[in-house]
């Protein structure tokens, strides 16, 4: 049932929110083991709390030295900017619990004879897209994402002292025919020093919800309506003050919400994990489709067994609700696009070490790079979609 007005909100988390530490740290793994051979099999768990860091999980592929890797995650930790008394990138214990992945679940992945390769597991994965930004993602999670983002860029480069790595950020828009007219409230919460009170603290966060969201959109946001640290101080953050796990912020890495999620995890998985890469094909058809034209809004959904190289069912829902031109965007999906796991992963160039930087701000809505990064974010099918 659709609403003429409602509100809605997303959430977004800084790389310095202990999950997202873990999600850095796996997949900074992954692209170890791509970046020497790309057809390395990994799925890497890392778990954060107060000075400790473990990895554990399965992987295939060239042998890389356990003091090499745990090297790695100093530099993840250094670089998200923690030298803190209960998590420093120099004091840490960190251990990793590494080994071979199952020869059974090789088994049903790998191709042989005249079988192509199978998925590496059964799952759901949704695609989204609307015109709500510029990056056809939705509103709410797009500023969300941009206000953590700016402040870390300002973070690490000297322009916001007194302000640490872990934060989270919270955007609620009214909707009116399902459109964002306006902000209603923004919700930040970020770590800093001892030495900074709460009025401090709020003189320098309030420029980055104005640095980031469109003047139009706040006109009716009240001062009332920004909460910035609302529960007091926050000194003690990140994994010492949280436990953190890799793949715990599956909705702040898609669509805050906005759209459905299969339930899969993405960081710490190579591209044969169809939780990730059917996900990221997912996300490449329903914006193409979007910017086409062909609708304000996509929502694809692709399923999988083990095993079985071709996705078991397409499903895909336009705003109009136009069932003609469902079927028509679905015969050109079918006869334009390779869906299984490796056509996935040849049309998106995905064995290549492109991953540590999609673990914080959003998997979606980023910009394509010329290392590979992001490529399911271009819009270089539109011309296959012109209905």
């Amino acid at each position: 049932m659709q609403h003429n007005k409602y509100l809605f909100t997303s959430e977004s988390v800084s790389e310095g929110h202990p999950d997202k530490v873990c999600d850095r740290i796996s997949d900074m793994v992954v692209d170890s083991y791509l970046a020497q051979d790309p057809v390395s099999r990994v799925a890497c768990e890392t778990l954060t709390t107060t000075n400790k860091v473990v990895l554990a999980g399965e992987t295939r592929g060239p042998k890389i030295n356990k003091e090499d890797l745990i090297s790695r995650v100093r530099d993840c930790i250094k670089d998200i900017g923690y030298d803190q008394e209960g998590f420093s990138w120099k004091t840490a214990n960190i251990e990793t619990f590494l080994h071979e992945q199952s020869s059974d679940i090789a088994m049903g992945v790998d191709s042989k004879d005249n079988k192509d390769e199978g998925a590496g597991d059964q799952g759901i994965m949704f695609g989204y897209a609307c015109k709500e930004t510029e990056d056809l993602m939705p509103a709410p999670i797009h500023y969300s994402h941009k206000i953590l983002r700016l402040m870390a860029n300002d973070r690490k480069n000297g322009n916001l002292k007194g302000i640490e790595p872990d934060s989270k950020s919270q955007v609620t828009m009214l909707y009116e025919n399902e459109k964002p007219v306006k902000v209603t409230s923004v919700v930040i919460s970020t770590q800093h020093s001892k030495d900074l009170n709460q009025e401090k603290v709020r003189e320098l966060i309030i420029p980055y919800i104005k640095k980031s969201i469109p003047n139009n959109l706040l006109t009716d946001l009240s001062s009332e309506e920004i909460y910035i640290n609302p529960t007091g101080q926050f000194i003690i953050g990140g994994p010492d003050g949280d436990t953190g796990l890799t793949g715990r912020k599956i909705i702040v890495d898609t669509y805050g919400g906005a759209a459905p999620h299969g339930g899969g995890a993405f960081s710490g998985k190579d591209p044969t994990k169809v939780d990730r890469s059917a996900a990221y094909a997912s996300r490449y058809l329903a914006k193409n489709i979007v910017a086409a034209g062909i609708s304000e809004k996509c929502l694809i959904q692709l399923a999988y067994a083990i095993g079985v190289s071709k996705p078991l069912s397409i499903f895909i829902k336009l705003a109009n609700g136009d069932e003609e031109k469902v079927q028509k965007v679905k015969k050109i999906i079918e006869e334009n696009f390779n869906l299984s796991p490796r056509g996935i992963r040849e049309m998106l160039k995905l064995n290549n070490p492109i991953y540590e930087i999609t673990s914080a701000y959003g998997h979606f809505g980023r910009k394509p790079t010329n290392k590979g990064e992001f490529s399911w974010e271009k819009t270089d099918k539109i011309d296959i979609f012109k209905l």
